[in-house]
């Protein structure tokens, strides 16, 4: 196959996973729509809860709101796509849509990721230093936070991105049903040592750092629930719990997720390809808004009280 010049040709790519699903694709189209609608549903009601209800406008309410709009992010910018391609029997994309879907699959990944970390810094100082988390932690210096985090990602992942354009390609077929930075890295020809090596540092850094943060936080915050009263807690734990699950889920998926690309391009079929991307993304975009809205009781009441004001024949 001729080779593909990123820098000077417009060139639509085959997604290879969308032809593996062409046997099921209105039964996969189905599943797909429903997901989507109801994780923009569900995320929506969480966001509108946590923007409209005073009570709710605490830092970790906040963290939790910015976690499940992230996943609005990350789920918008693949399934659409999916369901249309499955729709209507279309399985390329064109350079800049595959660019554009790489881009912010990458900035949701790196998003959550970093969230779930400050996140346990919050529970953190809420535990361990409860008289000065008020002054150590604000609402302003956690809408802070989320852009600096927002602004450093987007900075960073635009890197990985421009870097692609200094590839030749040697061709067109990606083995998955998006686009994503190390799909279009494999395809090149020459040396892709220096995308490699920026992936790798960058993904290190932001991976080991977070896994670092979020265990000693973990601890030193379980340590100190054992040495509070047993009300006190038992609302701790519960909290932690809850970042426990989220966290260890995506991040399993994370690994998942890169460790694919580690091995013999040849030793995962296509299908596992499809299991493993697909799955690593719904699992956080599915499951966050579900477990912050059924575990966490305060914004569990504001959703339920909002659903019976939206849906009267609920109540």
């Amino acid at each position: 196959m001729a080779n593909v010049s990123m820098v000077f040709t417009f060139h639509d790519f085959v997604l290879l996973g969308l032809k593996e699903m062409e046997h099921l694709k209105y039964f996969y189209f189905v599943v797909a729509l429903v997901i989507y609608f109801s994780t923009m549903f569900l995320c929506t009601l969480t966001v509108y809860v946590v923007w409209t209800e005073q009570s709710l406008h605490e830092p970790m309410y906040i963290f939790i709101c910015n976690l499940v709009g992230n996943d609005m992010i990350g789920s918008s910018a693949f399934l659409p796509k999916l369901t249309i391609d499955l729709f209507s029997g279309c399985s390329t994309i064109s350079l800049s849509g595959c660019l554009t879907q790489a881009f912010f699959l990458q900035v949701f990944a790196s998003v959550e990721i970093l969230t779930f970390t400050i996140m346990a810094i919050d529970r953190y100082l809420a535990v361990c230093f409860p008289l000065r988390y008020h002054s150590l932690m604000t609402n302003k210096k956690g809408i802070q936070s989320l852009v600096i985090i927002y602004s450093i990602i987007s900075i960073c992942v635009l890197i990985s991105v421009m870097l692609l354009f200094r590839l030749t390609l040697c061709g067109n077929i990606i083995n998955n049903v998006f686009c994503e930075t190390m799909s279009l890295i494999r395809l090149g020809c020459a040396s892709t040592a220096i995308n490699d090596a920026y992936g790798t540092i960058w993904t290190l850094l932001m991976v080991i750092g977070s896994i670092v943060t979020v265990i000693y936080c973990y601890i030193w915050t379980f340590y100190v629930c054992l040495k509070i009263s047993l009300e006190a807690s038992k609302k701790a734990i519960h909290t932690l719990v809850t970042h426990v699950i989220t966290y260890s889920t995506f991040m399993v998926a994370v690994v998942f997720l890169v460790f694919r690309y580690r091995l013999n391009s040849g030793s995962l079929s296509t299908v596992t390809h499809i299991i493993i991307s697909i799955s690593g993304l719904l699992v956080s975009i599915t499951l966050n808004p579900l477990i912050y809205g059924i575990r966490t009781e305060a914004l569990r009441k504001k959703i339920s009280r909002t659903l019976k004001e939206i849906f009267p024949e609920i109540g």
